[in-house]
């Protein structure tokens, strides 16, 4: 199985800049590994894919670009439709939702790219995507729209399985705040909706900490519910023991930056989890009696100045949780995208950055069957 990262942490949204950002990152983090092949979770914007999708040629040069730097697709993250990199982008990456004909359309666009990008030896294809959309505005009738669109990307797979002869499987990703705020929504909606060779979850362990779920148990639901783990981004959540501390507080509030939404869990004495939708509004109103998980993405290889500590136990434990079943693990991708908004102490060169990452999750979490 082939490690990536993704290229969410980019900001190009049209083809040409897509390769400048590969030439200038993917390819020297390759070469840091001292590897022949990269995989890349390739994050491409609606408008890229489109184009792709309606063009033949270009997805051939796309592959060709992509063959000749040693890079390897075969997972895309369809969450974000554009604009990942802009100054705010809070709320609006839950947007379009999957009431949205343009969700569907964004999303039926990256099956055509990515059967057209598959290498020869890949066991099938994944596509991460938002959890429905953000909790509010949702009701019946939005379930309702949601499960019609997810009928017609089945149906799709469908078709694109018998002409490419290998699967592309759409990787629904729980986020807490959204209607599929925690793995166990997830898993009962999609349940009674989905056909599990062709629907699964993505599990980002960053998202799973946040939520305080038991990693081992949150598989086993998974498992129990006959759905599958079709991808995991591999991810660390900020934790915080005691987030009532002037320390603690001061540290936190280096984290509250204005571009992405940054949820906040709490978890009191009684077992209850308190929620605040973003770290400002938190450190406003939640009482800090217990600890904090706080949905920032941190580097992988590279701990928090103390009091903050990063939830890496978390996905190791969710990694080793999958791989008891035995076989393949599922697709893993590393999914750092917050290099540019960490505090300025804890930054490092992009690719060196990472290089390391991939380094500290080839050694920890890839123990079988992996070749990267």
């Amino acid at each position: 199985m082939l490690l990536s990262y993704c290229t969410n942490v980019h900001p190009a949204e049209d083809l040409d800049g897509i390769l400048r950002q590969l030439d200038a990152y993917a390819v020297p983090v390759r070469e840091r590994l001292g590897q022949d092949r990269l995989g890349v979770g390739l994050w491409l914007a609606a408008e890229v894919a489109a184009g792709l999708a309606a063009d033949r040629e270009s997805r051939r040069r796309l592959a060709a670009e992509l063959s000749a730097r040693g890079l390897v697709v075969q997972t895309l993250n369809a969450f974000p439709y554009g604009g990942f990199h802009a100054d705010v982008v809070k709320h609006a990456v839950y947007v379009p939702k999957w009431t949205d004909a343009a969700r569907l359309r964004y999303t039926l666009d990256c099956v055509t790219v990515l059967a057209d990008l598959l290498p020869a030896d890949a066991a099938y294809g994944s596509i991460s995507t938002l959890p429905l959309g953000w909790r509010e505005p949702w009701g019946p009738s939005h379930d309702l729209r949601a499960g019609i669109a997810f009928e017609e990307v089945t149906r799709v797979l469908r078709t694109a399985l018998a002409r490419h002869e290998q699967p592309i499987r759409l990787a629904v990703e729980p986020e807490p705040g959204c209607v599929l705020d925690t793995v166990a929504d997830a898993v009962t909606w999609l349940a009674d909706r989905v056909e599990p060779e062709y629907v699964g979850l993505c599990l980002d362990t960053c998202h799973l900490a946040v939520s305080f779920a038991d990693p081992a148990e949150t598989v086993a639901r998974i498992r129990a519910a006959g759905l599958d783990v079709v991808k995991v981004q591999a991810s660390a959540a900020l934790h915080v023991e005691d987030p009532g501390t002037e320390d603690a507080r001061a540290a936190l509030a280096e984290f509250a930056e204005p571009r992405y939404l940054h949820q906040v869990r709490e978890l009191t004495g009684t077992g209850d989890v308190l929620a605040a939708d973003d770290l400002p509004e938190a450190l406003d109103r939640l009482p800090a009696r217990g600890p904090w998980r706080v949905h920032f993405h941190v580097p992988l290889h590279a701990s928090p100045e103390p009091p903050l500590t990063s939830t890496t136990g978390v996905l190791r434990d969710a990694v080793a949780a999958l791989a008891e079943g035995g076989g393949p693990l599922p697709h893993v991708e590393v999914e750092t995208y917050t290099w540019n908004v960490l505090p300025a102490a804890q930054r490092q060169d992009l690719a060196d950055g990472i290089a390391d990452e991939l380094r500290w999750a080839r050694a920890r979490l890839l123990s079988q069957e992996v070749r990267t």
